[in-house]
């Protein structure tokens, strides 16, 4: 099922996707692996797999960390890639991949976008490549079969809104906050207002994160007309904090929790 696919599903049925995000290679790989299984299995309708990196600009401490963690123990994209291609092949939720543009420029962006797709990645979000530079990416990740996901900030001006939705393939990530990645315990309503001005843009399905930690958050993201709920740090601290075990128990009872409070 491609992205654009499972959107149009969930529309025909008036449900909203949940997206959680993990980072890859934290704790390790195999339990990344199994994660991602056990997240396809409790409700999640598309996956966000982060590849660590060193300078992760847009991410909070909960998910720099893991990256750290996860770089000191070796693991590098080739690894991701492998582990990703053994597996998602069984999932039926569409994967999407969350990575900086420097390791994509330095690889190659043709070489990268080819061996992203041979692993079964359907999705792309580059948080660092401005829209300027968006098109050298659109056209040959469109080639592969790969959707390149822009986002929209709240600082975004409406002119410039309008063109990343254009340019957006699969769904729209509305930023809901100004600043990096992490849990929060309230949403600010400025997000109900955004999501109201991007429905006057755009048809595009409307995928909102940074800052969703509980359910009852996923649900107010829902009712505001969010076409997507996308979750991060909330999944990368439960994995971290326990053993391997533990750690994949907490994110599938977390999973279950978000999408039951999504069909609510």
């Amino acid at each position: 099922m491609t992205i654009s696919q499972c959107f149009e599903s969930l529309r025909a049925k008036h449900q909203c996707a949940l997206i959680p995000f993990i980072t890859a290679g934290d704790p390790d790989l195999e339990t990344t692996k199994r994660a991602l299984q056990v997240l396809d299995n409790s409700g999640a309708d598309l996956i966000e797999l982060g590849v660590p990196y060193s300078d992760p600009l847009a991410d909070g401490k909960v998910i720099q960390a893991a990256a750290t963690r996860a770089l000191a123990k070796g693991i590098r994209l080739e690894g991701v890639l492998e582990m990703l291609a053994s597996v998602a092949p069984t999932l039926k939720s569409p994967i999407i991949l969350f990575t900086y543009y420097n390791p994509i420029l330095k690889r190659g962006i043709e070489k990268f976008l080819q061996q992203i797709a041979v692993a079964g990645v359907q999705g792309l979000v580059v948080p660092d490549l401005p829209l300027e530079e968006a098109e050298i990416l659109l056209q040959p990740a469109a080639e592969q079969g790969i959707d390149v996901i822009l986002l929209v900030a709240p600082t975004t001006p409406p002119a410039r809104m309008s063109a990343i939705a254009r340019k957006s393939q699969g769904f729209i990530y509305l930023v809901s906050v100004t600043g990096v990645t992490g849990m929060r315990e309230h949403l600010a309503e400025r997000v109900k207002d955004l999501l109201t001005q991007m429905r006057h843009l755009t048809d595009k399905p409307i995928g909102v994160g940074f800052g969703i930690s509980e359910p009852q958050q996923a649900r107010q993201v829902k009712e505001w007309g969010a076409d997507a709920v996308i979750v991060g740090s909330a999944f990368v601290k439960r994995l971290a904090d326990t053993t391997p075990a533990a750690g994949l128990q907490a994110i599938s009872q977390f999973c279950t929790s978000l999408k039951e409070a999504m069909l609510s």
